[in-house]
């Protein structure tokens, strides 16, 4: 991976987690919903599988996703 790919990496899981807290803070999404979005979103990535697939990126990025969900945003904690 490249520094570009990483740094694009970060850029958008920070801008998620801050969406994902803005429409919790508001209650437009209940905690249920928001933690449903996450859960999917691991999901996908645990089932990611074919040709050409880096299964062993996907899993971690399923790891880091259920992490956030276990401990909350990381745009929370220092």
């Amino acid at each position: 991976m490249t520094d570009q790919n990483a740094y694009s990496g970060m850029a958008a899981l920070s801008i998620c987690e801050a969406l994902l807290l803005a429409l919790s803070d508001r209650q437009l999404l209940p905690k249920h919903e928001i933690l449903g979005v996450l859960q999917d979103a691991a999901t996908t990535h645990e089932n990611a599988t074919g040709p050409g697939i880096d299964v062993q990126t996907h899993r971690a990025v399923a790891a880091l996703i259920r992490e956030i969900m276990v401990n909350g945003s990381s745009a929370r904690h220092p």
